[in-house]
């Protein structure tokens, strides 16, 4: 999930069609293939609603644990999760999204119950 200022929408997601396209050639020459590596294109939504944002959120976290890669989303080496628990500066907003979640502990909370109880919080993503 990538926040942009609305005029910058169509050059990012021009900046993403042509990562997208270098990877896959150059996935595809080192292993002499051809074809599309992703099912399907990326998507750009304008989100409008902080219950649809604060969803999206816990969504990209228990992916990966959704869908079998791991057992617990929190052992997924590549999420974003950490980023938000550390003390280090990063590009992320953590206060913004924190906000959200009306603090930190509810943050981590809400992961858990969501993982661990399938918590209806009136998603409005299917997982």
């Amino acid at each position: 999930m990538i926040r942009t200022k609305e005029e910058d929408g169509k050059n990012i997601s021009k900046a993403f069609s042509n990562f997208f396209n270098a990877y896959a050639k150059a996935i595809n020459k080192s292993y002499n293939r051809t074809g599309s590596l992703f099912q399907d294109r990326f998507k750009r939504i304008l989100i409008t609603e902080e219950n649809y944002l604060t969803n999206l959120i816990l969504y990209i976290h228990l992916n990966p644990e959704s869908h079998g890669l791991i057992n617990d989303f929190k052992d997924y080496k590549y999420s974003s999760y950490f980023e938000y628990l550390g003390a280090k500066t990063s590009l992320i907003e953590k206060e913004t999204v924190f906000s959200l979640f009306d603090s930190l502990e509810n943050f981590t909370a809400v992961h858990e119950a969501k993982r661990l109880k399938g918590v209806d919080l009136n998603l409005d993503i299917e997982n």
